[in-house]
């Protein structure tokens, strides 16, 4: 993965929808491609505990960027965005923005 992303800093090998493509070789080839069925391209299923998931507005886009269509685990430091969305929901301020 550092080789396909020329980095060696491991929140930049994988922080992000596009960078995580990048890191595991993944692109238009892959449109369409079943993962659930076999092949050299699968989902998997981990045994590390995950944080709470929270869902925000989408972020780089302009079609439906409004709609709350943009989940990640809260607190994980891999999730790419605004630097807010990686503290704790303890530290952050309550507010009745989009982003709660």
């Amino acid at each position: 993965m550092q080789r396909h992303r020329k980095t060696t800093q491991l929140l930049d090998l994988t922080r992000g929808p596009g960078r995580l493509a990048a890191a595991f070789q993944i692109d238009r080839r892959h449109d369409g491609l079943d993962l659930c069925a076999p092949g050299s391209l699968w989902l998997g299923e981990t045994s590390h505990p995950i944080g709470p998931i929270e869902r925000t507005i989408r972020i780089g886009i302009t079609r439906a960027a409004d709609q709350l269509l943009r989940f990640y685990e809260r607190g994980n430091p891999f999730v790419s965005g605004p630097k807010r969305l990686l503290l704790p929901l303890t530290t952050r301020k309550k507010s009745s923005s989009v982003y709660a």
